[in-house]
């Protein structure tokens, strides 16, 4: 089975590097630059009956406009983003990541049923294994 992953994060470079290495890894990727953005693409993932089987989220990055504000460091857009996800697709495993986040966003977050908390710069072998991880954790075999 081949995984659908998204990848949410307002830095172009950030997104775009992980995107090429994870794809090379035999992941399907789609990319997000904002919250919006990324719940366009979940929803239209979900019309396309190709859901995702993984969403990675930036902790600090413009939120969706359907979500409640989440603020515990400042500019949390991520954090917005995650929750809106959990409360529509639960069993959506989520991974967020920060270079800049607090101790208290992560321990947040995995309160909240983040699979993971990652902090950046991510080297791409873990970044790859974590999310296989968290792949096989809930999906079966990781792709």
């Amino acid at each position: 089975m081949e995984h659908r992953i998204l990848i949410a994060d307002d830095d172009a470079d950030v997104r775009h590097g992980a995107a090429e290495f994870l794809g090379a890894s035999g992941l399907e990727v789609m990319l997000a630059g904002d919250g919006e953005e990324a719940i366009c693409l979940v929803r239209r993932s979900l019309e396309l009956g190709r859901p995702l089987h993984l969403a990675l989220v930036d902790v600090h990055m413009p939120p969706p406009m359907d979500a409640a504000p989440v603020s515990l460091d400042g500019i949390d857009g991520g954090l917005a983003l995650f929750s809106l996800l959990r409360g529509s697709r639960p069993e959506l495993p989520c991974i967020l990541w920060s270079g800049e986040a607090s101790q208290g966003v992560e321990s947040w977050a995995l309160r909240e049923g983040a699979s993971a908390f990652l902090r950046k710069p991510v080297k791409p072998l873990m970044l790859r294994e974590e999310i296989q991880r968290v792949l096989k954790l809930h999906w079966g075999a990781a792709g």
